[in-house]
C-alpha cells in the first residue's frame, strides 16, 4: 500500500477508528499524491516568478490562451476565472461560498459540536454519491434505501460496486415516513457490522420530505443501530434541498447526524444542480462532520484522491458562474422568485387531486415538497398509461413498476397542469374500460 494511503489510514485508526472500518477496500487504498505534477505546480506558482513550466495550459499575454469567438460569449469574466484547470477539491472561493450558504440554511449546525469540513466541489450529485460509493461501498456491504427512490442508486452502489441494496418501504399505514422499516433494515445488519444509509429528502420520485417529529425518528433509528455496533454511513441526499412547500423538515437531516454517535459518519450530498435551477453546470459539494478535524482532513485527502483519479477536477466555468450568483445582492430574492413558482405549481396539483373531480381515480402518494408527485394506480398498469399518455396525448411521464407513475410538475406551466392531469384521468379511465 502507498505510505500515503497508509498515513491517512493511520489517521483515521486513531482518531476515528469506526470511520476507518467504514472504508472499501479502495477506500482504504486511496491517496491524493503529494509528489506529483499537482504537488509541484502548486509549489510553482507560490515561488516562480521568472517562468513557470509546469502547468498543462497553454498561455499568451501573461494569460490563459483562448478563441475570441468563445471569450466573447463569456466577456464578464476573467479569462484566469474560467479557462485554468479547477484545483482537484474545487474553487476555494466557493467551497467557503457554499459553506456560508450550508450554515445559513440550516440554522441547527450553529450549535453542532462535530467539525463539519469544507464542502468538496464534485461534478454533481451524481459524483458526489459516486465518491461514497467509491469510499466505503464494498462486495456485499448493504446499502439501505426506501422502496420509492432514484433508480442510479442502484448502478451507482449495486452494479458499480456491487454492494447489497436493501429497501424498506417509504411510506407507513399511515402514511407517514416508516421510520420503522429503516430501523429493522438497519439492525438487520448487526451481523455486516456495517451500512451506508441513504436519505434523500425531498424524495425521487415521490417529493416527500418527512415532518420534524418523523425526522427525529429516523435519527433515532440510526443511534439505535449504532449503539448496537452497526456503524453507518448516513449520506443525505440533499438534491432538492430548500423546496420544502408544507409543514415538513426545514433543514437537512445532516445537521443531527454530524455529532450523532460515534459509529456514524455523516455525509451530505448537495449543490447547485436543483437548488439553484442550473442542471447543465454540473456543480455538486460534498461534506462530511467528524470529533475530529485530523479525520476530517484525512477524508479530505481521499475524497480528492477520487477525484484526481477519476475526472481530475470538476469544470472551472461553471463554479465562477455559481460564485458569481452567490456573491450578488440579487441572489435571494431572484431565488424566492422562482421558490414561490413552484410552490404555487405544486399547490395547483394537490388542489387538483383533492377536489373530488377524479373520484378515487387518481389516488397518489403524499407530497409536499421537491420537483415531482406519484401517482398510485390501481386495475391499470403505469406503464400502459404512461404509453397511451405518449401516443394519444403527446404526453410524458414516468412509470415506476406496476402502480406508480411520476409526475414532474417542476417543468409545467402552473397553468398547464389541469389539463395535464385530465389527460392522465381520461388515459386511465380509457384503459380501465378496457379492462
Amino acid at each position: 500500500m502507498n505510505p500515503l494511503a497508509q498515513q491517512l489510514n493511520e489517521t483515521l485508526q486513531q482518531e476515528s477508528p469506526a470511520v476507518y472500518d467504514m472504508l472499501s477496500n479502495l477506500g482504504k487504498a486511496i491517496y491524493f499524491p503529494k509528489e506529483g505534477i499537482l504537488s509541484q505546480s502548486a509549489e510553482a506558482k507560490a515561488k516562480a516568478k521568472k517562468y513557470n513550466a509546469t502547468i498543462g495550459i497553454a498561455t499568451e499575454g501573461g494569460k490563459p490562451m483562448h478563441l475570441k469567438v468563445i471569450q466573447d460569449t463569456l466577456s464578464a469574466y476573467d479569462p484566469k476565472d474560467i479557462y485554468e484547470y479547477a484545483p482537484p477539491a474545487g474553487k476555494p472561493e466557493l467551497r467557503t461560498a457554499w459553506r456560508e450558504k450550508m450554515v445559513k440554511d440550516n440554522p441547527s449546525l450553529a450549535s453542532v459540536q462535530a467539525e463539519i469540513s469544507n464542502p468538496i466541489v464534485t461534478n454533481a450529485l451524481t459524483h458526489g454519491l459516486s465518491i461514497v460509493a467509491d469510499l466505503f461501498a464494498d462486495t456485499g456491504d448493504a446499502v439501505i434505501i426506501p422502496d420509492k427512490n432514484w433508480e442510479n442508486y442502484e448502478l451507482t452502489f449495486g452494479v458499480r460496486r456491487n454492494a447489497e441494496i436493501v429497501e424498506y418501504p417509504l411510506y407507513n399505514e399511515e402514511q407517514r415516513f416508516n421510520s420503522k422499516g429503516l430501523r429493522e433494515a438497519l439492525l438487520a445488519q448487526k451481523g455486516k457490522g456495517k451500512a451506508i444509509v441513504i436519505l434523500n429528502f425531498p424524495n425521487n420520485p415521490t417529493g416527500y420530505t418527512p415532518d420534524d417529529q418523523d425526522g427525529d425518528a429516523i435519527i433515532a433509528a440510526i443511534k439505535a443501530a449504532a449503539e448496537e455496533g452497526v456503524k453507518v454511513v448516513a449520506v443525505t441526499d440533499d438534491a432538492y434541498f430548500g423546496l420544502f412547500f408544507e409543514d415538513s423538515m426545514q433543514e437537512s437531516l445532516f445537521s443531527k447526524l454530524a455529532d450523532l454517535h460515534p459509529n456514524v459518519l455523516a455525509v451530505k450530498i448537495d449543490g447547485a444542480t436543483k437548488e439553484e435551477y442550473v442542471w447543465g453546470f454540473r456543480v455538486g459539494f460534498i461534506t462530511y462532520a467528524s470529533s475530529s478535524k485530523a479525520a476530517l482532513a484525512a477524508l479530505e485527502q481521499k475524497t480528492m484522491g477520487v477525484i484526481r483519479s477519476t475526472i481530475s477536477s470538476g469544470p472551472h466555468p461553471s463554479q465562477t458562474f455559481v460564485l458569481h450568483a452567490l456573491n450578488s445582492p440579487d441572489f435571494e430574492a431572484q431565488k424566492a422568485e422562482k421558490f414561490e413558482i413552484m410552490k404555487n405549481r405544486a399547490n395547483i396539483v394537490k388542489g387538483l387531486l383533492d377536489s373530488g373531480r377524479y373520484g378515487d381515480t387518481l389516488q397518489y402518494y403524499p407530497f409536499n415538497s421537491g420537483y415531482f408527485m406519484c401517482l398510485k394506480l390501481s386495475n391499470v398498469t403505469a406503464d400502459s398509461v404512461r404509453l397511451l399518455l405518449l401516443d394519444k396525448y403527446g404526453i410524458g411521464t414516468i412509470a415506476l413498476g406496476d402502480t406508480d407513475l411520476r409526475v414532474a410538475f417542476s417543468c409545467i406551466e402552473g397553468e398547464q397542469l389541469e389539463e395535464l392531469y385530465d389527460s392522465i384521468y381520461k388515459a386511465v379511465l380509457e384503459l380501465t374500460e378496457q379492462v
